[in-house]
């Protein structure tokens, strides 16, 4: 938690801390190593990396809560429907989902971003529509347990509508795994993100962000590979900080996982 208010801090502070703008240029000065004027190098064009590195934080964490918010717009509600409603309302969703998740991710994702346009705001939408699956399938779950509750059987006989059943009684008591799976699901936004831009679907040319610096140095792997090794640490740490949370939140609100 610390590292990540650390990250969101230091997005928001971005062109205040950087020591240059991502994107000047310096064509004599290449590739250079780590100095006290440039801390992490230059890349190929002579631009301060750890600036770069900076001024990508708020890229990647846009791109990452962007897929998120997608997966949840398309996923809970959808996953709600089926559980509640149930018959054949729940078999069609089902095989629909089923047909989703049957694709590998990446490869859904390259394919919907093709269909939508190359850049970053795109890339992520695609990579929020091959969550959704995943989200819809848990709250699916969590929804066919919580509606079998004596207040879901109290709600109907009282009269109350099925949104009101659906938004006061259901969604609050079956959201607790689903905040947990939003939390993990970040992390892999991250890497779907510097994914997409290390093949030049996501972040385009000027603009920084983790992945496209990991693209960027890959080409100069063998002369300078240390050009690599801030944006890949910066993809790993974030991602691990991520799950971490995720993991520390499962224990939270899990009483069985309190016990053992």
């Amino acid at each position: 938690m610390v590292f990540l208010i650390a990250l969101f801090a230091l997005a928001l502070t971005a062109p205040v801390v950087a020591p240059f703008a991502p994107t000047t240029q310096n064509v004599n000065n290449t590739l250079a190593e780590p100095s006290l004027q440039h801390l992490l190098g230059t890349d190929d064009l002579g631009r301060d990396v750890f600036s770069r590195l900076i001024h990508g934080a708020p890229t990647t964490l846009y791109a990452s809560f962007l897929a998120v918010c997608v997966a949840c717009v398309l996923g809970i509600p959808v996953g709600l429907l089926a559980g509640f409603l149930g018959g054949w309302v729940d078999d069609a969703i089902s095989r629909v989902i089923d047909t989703l998740l049957s694709f590998p991710a990446i490869v859904l994702a390259i394919g919907v971003t093709g269909a939508l346009g190359i850049g970053l705001t795109n890339g992520m939408i695609s990579v929020g529509i091959v969550f959704s699956p995943q989200l819809a399938r848990l709250v699916r779950a969590q929804t066919l347990v919580v509606k079998q509750e004596l207040y879901v059987d109290a709600a109907r006989c009282f009269g109350a509508s099925l949104w009101r059943i659906i938004l006061r009684h259901i969604m609050p008591n079956a959201i607790q795994p689903v905040i947990v799976q939003i939390t993990l699901l970040l992390a892999v936004a991250l890497l779907a993100e510097a994914s997409l831009s290390f093949l030049g679907l996501g972040v385009q040319p000027p603009q920084p962000s983790w992945g496209a610096m990991l693209a960027r140095a890959y080409n100069y792997m063998e002369i300078a590979p240390e050009q690599m090794y801030a944006p890949g640490l910066a993809i790993m740490f974030t991602a691990l900080a991520f799950n971490t949370l995720g993991e520390a939140l499962r224990v939270a609100l899990d009483p069985t996982a309190k016990r053992r």
